[in-house]
């Protein structure tokens, strides 16, 4: 059985929740990850499914659509998610070779623990603009 390429919608609101919580409990900031490759990109949705094993229990993964994902990344600063997200794809190319070397973009948006719940419309925007992945001519 294959998985689904993109979640349930609600799961992203329990995901910047969660996100929004543990910033709060643990008095340490946590950092959403938006993710996004060019349409069409095969190694992307690998990529996801890669990131999964190798999040930590803590950690979260919303698959938006087979472009794009979001994740949270507990307990770090932006600087911090900037290097983990670095590793995780020099980590995938070393486990999965390929002719191409992905070409993902990252953005991040750090939640400090005195900010109160993060909301959906508030992230994504800051997450995915317009010239996020935008195909060249």
């Amino acid at each position: 059985m294959t998985r689904p390429r993109n979640d349930d919608p609600r799961k992203l609101r329990e995901l910047l929740i969660r996100g929004s919580e543990l910033a709060r409990s643990h008095r340490l900031s946590s950092v959403v990850v938006g993710m996004a490759a060019q349409e069409g990109d095969l190694l992307f949705p690998e990529f996801v499914d890669f990131l999964e094993s190798a999040l930590r229990v803590e950690d979260g993964i919303f698959r938006m659509m087979r472009e794009r994902a979001v994740v949270l990344l507990a307990d770090v600063t932006e600087a911090d998610a900037e290097e983990v997200a670095g590793r995780l794809v020099q980590d995938f190319c070393d486990e999965y070779p390929s002719l191409d070397a992905p070409r993902f973009e990252f953005r991040f948006f750090e939640v400090q623990p005195e900010k109160d719940e993060l909301r959906v419309k508030e992230v994504l925007p800051a997450l995915f603009h317009s010239d996020l992945c935008e195909p060249t001519h």
